[in-house]
């Protein structure tokens, strides 16, 4: 009797957590066996932390909490939950998923399709006025400005010696632009996903931190306080036609950015014509909701041990503040140019907002603004930038795909 009761707890060991601390062969073989154990723990305490920041501290709380629980239960031994040799190859490992995969194998899928980036997209769209882009279209030479930090940090990760491919998914983080983010690095570097997903979302988190003290340094006072005429009505007719012009337009250009550029472009139609309110709330509260769920969830389970643990992610993270920091900058240099061409008119900080953290970075010129003129209303202005900043970080990766991909 003792020796089946030895037997049992033995056999209850081994299908446990905690046997499988020290039987994984990829960490033994990446760490080492001393020091493999203690990797998914690190792991678990990085989640935690993250969950702490979300909860606590309101960092991108809708999707930073999803991808740190994501990154805790694909860290846990033995749950078997995701594996990421499935999705490394070019095309998916279907009959591994079908037969051996788990529960965030499954909705995996939906970010290595493209889907859950692309529905993300339409709840943006249908939540997102257009208006202040339509009125002031020299919006989109700010909203290109802003996105000279994904091309310069394209060129940097190159020269820490990353591969060409993970080169450009580490650039669009300077497009502070999460699901654009994403759907890149899922075609281009899927290993280093969870990696961009966190940097992403922290950055975009910290945009009234980051973008202030780069928004002073590069403007004077007198820019800052530089008050904009009010924008001109936008008729119904023009709002209508916009996203469908916009749609054609950039996807016979770069059809590679057409799932993302289209589903936005879709949203937008479907705010502005007012006749489906029901897809409209639907596409910007029930399945936005949903979607972003599953999409944090499964971004978070590519944050295993092996992948993120290494001083590549390091890299990656001064790498996506270096790309956020030079879209914002290049945003404001572009306004300042503006600024001297018009003869004054153009306020300066309003470039900031071409970064496409919407409608965060709009804010942020805002609030820049109002400290030097109480009385100056730049939100509206900057809307514009930022809007054209999603289409340009669309465009962007887009481009970085046709390339690559």
């Amino acid at each position: 009797m003792f020796d089946v009761f030895i037997q049992t707890m033995k056999g209850l060991f081994e299908d446990s957590g905690f046997s499988g601390l020290f039987s994984n062969p990829t960490l033994v073989k990446i760490f080492g066996e001393f020091w493999a154990p203690f990797m998914p723990i690190i792991m678990i305490a990085i989640s935690c932390l993250l969950i702490y920041l979300a909860i606590a501290k309101g960092f991108e709380p809708l999707l930073l909490l999803p991808i740190a629980f994501g990154m805790l239960l694909t860290n846990l031994p033995m749950t078997e939950m995701f594996h990421m040799e499935f999705f490394t190859q070019k095309n998916v490992d279907m009959a591994g998923v079908i037969q051996n995969g788990g529960l965030l194998d499954f909705l995996y899928l939906g970010v290595k399709f493209g889907i859950y980036p692309s529905l993300i997209f339409l709840g943006i769209g249908a939540m997102t006025d257009f208006g202040p882009l339509i009125a002031n279209p020299k919006s989109f030479l700010l909203g290109a400005a802003a996105q000279l930090g994904i091309f310069i940090t394209f060129v940097g990760a190159i020269m820490l010696g990353f591969s060409n491919e993970f080169a450009a998914a580490i650039g669009i983080i300077g497009g502070a632009d999460g699901p654009t983010a994403i759907y890149v690095a899922k075609t281009l570097a899927p290993t280093i996903l969870g990696s961009i997903a966190v940097a992403a979302y922290s950055y975009m988190a910290l945009v009234p931190l980051i973008q202030p003290p780069i928004m002073r340094a590069l403007t004077t006072k007198k820019e800052r306080a530089v008050v904009m005429k009010q924008l001109r009505p936008v008729s119904k007719t023009e709002k209508l036609l916009f996203p469908i012009f916009v749609t054609v337009i950039i996807s016979f250009i770069v059809p590679s950015a057409a799932p993302l550029l289209g589903m936005l472009m879709l949203g937008n139609l479907m705010k502005e014509s007012g006749v489906v309110d029901r897809l409209v709330k639907t596409a910007s509260n029930e399945l936005m909701n949903i979607v972003t769920i599953f999409l944090g969830v499964s971004v978070g389970a590519t944050a295993k041990a092996e992948y993120f643990l290494t001083p590549e992610t390091l890299k990656i993270i001064a790498l996506g503040l270096v790309a956020f920091c030079i879209g914002t900058a290049g945003g404001v240099l572009f306004g300042k140019l503006m600024y001297l061409v018009t003869g004054g008119k153009v306020n300066p900080l309003i470039g900031s907002a071409g970064v496409s953290a919407v409608p965060m970075a709009a804010r942020v010129s805002q609030k820049v603004g109002s400290e030097e003129n109480p009385t100056n209303f730049l939100l509206m202005h900057a809307m514009g930038p930022n809007v054209a900043g999603v289409i340009g970080s669309a465009v962007a990766a887009g481009v970085l795909l046709s390339i690559f991909a």
